[in-house]
């Protein structure tokens, strides 16, 4: 799907506040509000937007430690991958997962109650046997920036 001025000014504007009401995005898009519900509904079936989703901040919630970690796997054919993929798949703590170019094969992101729940989770990953022959721990101290909307001018040529 080709994509105009307009749609990016939609995408913009819900990537921001995915509760804004039919009228403020018809409004930001330069549309009257049923051609603009129109593109909307169409971004949304051609997948381009994938959900909608209310950010939380969990340290409101209760104490937790973020942790990135580097892994290796110990082989590299096609089923290593997929058997580690299919594991991080299901475990929730592992709330990111990026398969990397470079000296490391994963980058994790991942969220424990504390250090020990996340060395637990280390230690079973370990015992599971889903591939991993190194991994290095990064404790992050301080959040900078996370989840920021994506700068549409990626997609506009500006």
């Amino acid at each position: 799907m080709k994509l105009d001025s307009i749609d990016l000014r939609i995408l913009d504007a819900v990537q921001k506040d995915g509760r804004i009401t039919k009228l403020r995005l018809a409004e930001v898009a330069g549309l009257s509000p049923t051609p603009c519900w129109l593109r909307l509904r169409k971004l949304e079936q051609a997948g381009i937007i994938a959900g909608y989703h209310a950010r939380l901040s969990p340290r409101k919630i209760a104490p937790f430690a973020t942790v990135l970690v580097e892994v290796t796997l110990a082989n590299h054919r096609q089923a290593d991958f997929a058997r580690f993929e299919q594991a991080i798949a299901q475990m929730p703590e592992v709330t990111a997962c990026w398969s990397v170019g470079g000296g490391v094969d994963y980058i994790l992101k991942v969220v424990a109650q504390d250090i020990d729940t996340y060395q637990r989770l280390i230690d079973r990953m370990l015992g599971d046997e889903i591939g991993i022959d190194r991994y290095f721990t990064y404790i992050v101290t301080k959040t900078v920036k996370e989840d920021s909307p994506l700068p549409m001018s990626l997609f506009s040529g500006e």
